[in-house]
């Protein structure tokens, strides 16, 4: 993968030889001080579930998943090969840094003083 075309903030995190890549939104500050490292947001591009434990089959399909926390998925599309699902990725990393994406909604228990802060973060103006 590319890192240079991934939006501001955004790095990859880790990258397999199977093509499994696993990007990292702004690492410096989610490092349990400033924002809690549990919140890290990730995008995880994999052939077959990003949950799958090593050694387990891959499908012929690749799928993006945005996830805010390690239980909550804000993204989660499917790709017909690696390469549209890397420039799915990067178009979701977009989206998010941009402020785009609604991740409010996605919480069963509302954290407002942090969801301020990520607004800050991500560009958002409330």
């Amino acid at each position: 993968m590319d890192a240079s075309s991934l939006p501001a903030g955004w790095q990859c995190w880790h990258e397999e030889r199977d093509g499994r890549v696993i990007l990292a939104y702004r690492p410096d500050v989610f490092d349990s001080e400033a924002f809690p490292a549990p919140c890290l947001p990730t995008i995880y591009v994999t052939s077959g579930t990003p949950r799958r434990r090593p050694g387990s089959s891959t499908t012929g399909t690749w799928q993006v998943t945005l996830f805010l926390e390690p239980e909550i998925e804000a993204i989660n599309e499917s790709y017909e090969d690696r390469a549209a699902a890397i420039d799915g990725a990067i178009d979701h990393a977009d989206r998010f840094a941009a402020g785009d994406v609604d991740y409010r909604s996605l919480y069963q228990v509302p954290r407002e003083a942090y969801f301020d802060r990520l607004d800050e973060l991500v560009g958002e103006s409330g």
